[in-house]
């Protein structure tokens, strides 16, 4: 298992890490597989879409939070609420099939590490199988 360290630097934010997870698919020597990655936070996520128009992030971001607002009506005091839900929504786990040692992902996909309660200091663990 391999580790992506993130650094977020805002309270919500969508980080790129598809070059990170083609780094550990070359390191690795496996040809064909399977590659699960897993978010270890209950306030951040996972998820695949566009990464070639930053537009595509920016309208999730919007839309999320227009459904799942800061400032709502919660019970949980700590007062991240909101991003509990958005991770929940979205995920904490992703799996991408490994062919001729590439990621198997369309031609505009891209694999984002989301954040809904920083900046803080974050982890991906990747675990791949053949």
């Amino acid at each position: 298992m391999e580790t992506i360290n993130i650094k977020t630097k805002r309270d919500m934010e969508f980080v790129n890490i598809t070059g990170q997870v083609q780094k550990i698919i070359d390191e690795s020597n496996i040809e064909n597989g399977v590659c699960y990655l897993y978010v270890p936070h209950t306030t951040a996520a996972i998820t695949i879409n566009e990464g070639a128009d930053p537009a595509v992030v920016q309208d999730i971001i919007e839309q999320l939070n227009k459904t799942v607002p800061k400032f709502g009506r919660y019970h949980h005091l700590e007062g991240n609420a909101h991003a509990h839900i958005k991770a929940s929504i979205l995920g904490s786990s992703q799996t991408v099939i490994i062919k001729n040692k590439k990621l198997s992902l369309g031609t505009w996909q891209s694999i984002f590490f989301c954040e809904f309660d920083g900046p803080r200091n974050r982890r991906v663990y990747a675990q791949i199988l053949k």
